[in-house]
């Protein structure tokens, strides 16, 4: 049975222009700039740099943006559409008055680009200097494209051999994947192609030059692994009968050894993150100055060349289907570089007020460059002073760099929840990290100190904090536990 009612409700959708202005606060300045190329690639209509003289006056007038509908655009009748809005105005558009902190006379910098020898390339070029037949070859190459990035092959033998015979068509035994890893373990940097952490550490002490101390330290790893590990040094000293100084000196040696051997070669394929500030702040007559990054307010005006083709039509007077088609399209590119224009002005004004109102509320702390005056502050408190959402401040905060007197800094990491002291005070749980940081970096390694202990020592200072948040807070400050830092 068919029913027919009213329903009223209330609901709030994002317009495409909003979806993507959001999208353009989230990109960092990198790839920010990757952005613009790509919309200047897409829409011709679209251009980059300052405009000759004669082309001063010839730009569309940002009124008339608020009126535009996308939901429009798609098929307006030639007829309807306004041409004097796409033509000329003696009005200077709003982004020509923005301030932008970028010089024509700054060169254009570009990071260079590396294109080393990736690790297993590397590897495989070690391989031609041995004497292998065809077979052993193609094993040990196979072997080298088992080594995972840290330097380990992850996988037993059976496996290997294995999947050889089904992936490469080669039958081998177990016994010449074991002669061919002996190869691998041959080679640069030393360690890798080991299978634990234990092989790993004994292929780089064999390779050094025989000590007394080497001796000692490749007897511990290869029979006394679990005791070391756990830093069992008083069972270790009555195990070997050596001295206090002895064992000091063999964990010397082991200390010196690489854990992650593929880690450490320079031309692995992992990528190097090159951060470049979106803001800079610097202290001038003692006032604080805040600066955006001057690639962030790039110079963009309409196509003067799609302006004239407005008038062309405009003064036609055969307006012929291909030519209404043809306004249509140029009507389309115009709108989109009308939008992108305004978006780029207004990701400048949200990036600049949000990070304005955080360096204002982290006063203090940007004046004296000391971690412990940085106030408990969460992005409601951000988002109610410049009155923008609390998912703005958050795409601003998450992916953005400032450039401090004292480091660049992540913007997000000034963001912290608050905690009451002994005096009922808010402290900043950031205030609090650094205390235990400098606590634990003060203490007697021989005599570590446990977490209800450092627990103590933070409630004497007037921190009344659980035993369970110490160790809360020691995991993200990535100390181990108390027994993992004990030196001999």
């Amino acid at each position: 049975m068919l029913k027919q009612f009213l329903n009223l409700k209330l609901s709030q959708k994002l317009s495409p222009q909003q979806i993507q202005l959001m999208k353009l606060i989230q990109l960092p300045t990198q790839a920010f700039e990757q952005r613009l190329l790509e919309e200047m690639n897409e829409n011709p209509a679209l251009e980059a740099g300052k405009e000759e003289d004669d082309y001063e006056n010839d730009e569309f007038d940002n009124e008339d943006y608020d009126d535009y509908d996308d939901s429009e655009s798609d098929r307006v009748d030639a007829e309807d559409i306004n041409i004097d809005e796409y033509l000329s105005s003696d009005d200077t558009p709003d982004y020509k008055t923005q301030t932008n902190n970028y010089s024509d006379d700054d060169e254009d910098r570009e990071s260079p680009l590396a294109a080393p020898v990736s690790f297993h390339q590397d590897l495989i070029n070690q391989l031609n200097t041995f004497i292998l037949n065809d077979d052993e070859r193609d094993i040990a190459e196979f072997l080298v494209g088992s080594i995972d990035d840290m330097g380990y092959i992850r996988r037993s033998v059976p496996d290997i051999v294995d999947d050889m015979a089904f992936t490469q068509a080669l039958y081998t035994d177990e016994a010449t994947v074991e002669r061919m890893l002996t190869v691998i373990h041959e080679l640069e940097p030393s360690g890798v192609g080991a299978r634990d952490l234990q092989e790993c550490l004994l292929l780089q002490l064999k390779h050094k030059t025989p000590t007394e101390s080497v001796e000692l330290a490749t007897d511990i790893i290869e029979n006394q692994f679990d005791a070391f590990t756990k830093k069992h040094y008083e069972k270790l000293i009555q195990k070997y009968n050596v001295s206090n100084e002895q064992l000091k000196k063999a964990i010397h040696e082991i200390e010196k050894l690489n854990p992650k051997p593929g880690g450490a070669f320079t031309g692995n394929n992992k990528i190097t993150e090159n951060v470049v500030p979106d803001f800079a702040i610097r202290i001038v007559d003692g006032e604080l100055e805040l600066t955006l990054n001057g690639r962030n307010a790039p110079s963009l005006h309409v196509s003067k060349d799609y302006q004239e083709m407005m008038q062309t039509y405009k003064v036609s007077t055969d307006k012929s289907g291909p030519q209404k088609d043809a306004v249509q399209f140029i009507k389309q590119k115009l709108d989109s570089a009308k939008w992108f224009i305004d978006a780029i002005r207004q990701r400048q004004e949200t990036l600049f007020v949000t990070m304005n109102a955080i360096m204002h509320y982290q006063e203090e702390y940007f004046l004296e460059g000391d971690e412990t005056k940085l106030k408990p502050m969460i992005l409601k408190d951000i988002a109610d002073m410049v009155g923008l959402d609390i998912s703005t401040i958050s795409r601003v905060a998450n992916s953005k760099y400032v450039e401090t007197p004292y480091g660049t800094k992540l913007i997000k990491e000034f963001f912290s929840e608050a905690m009451k002291n002994d005096q009922g005070e808010d402290v900043s749980t950031l205030e609090i990290k650094k205390i235990l940081q400098n606590i634990i970096e003060e203490e007697d390694k021989k005599k570590p100190l446990p977490d209800d202990q450092l627990a103590e020592l933070l409630k004497e200072k007037g921190y009344p904090i659980a035993r369970r948040t110490i160790a809360k807070y020691r995991e993200q400050l990535d100390i181990p536990v108390a027994r993992m830092r004990k030196k001999i």
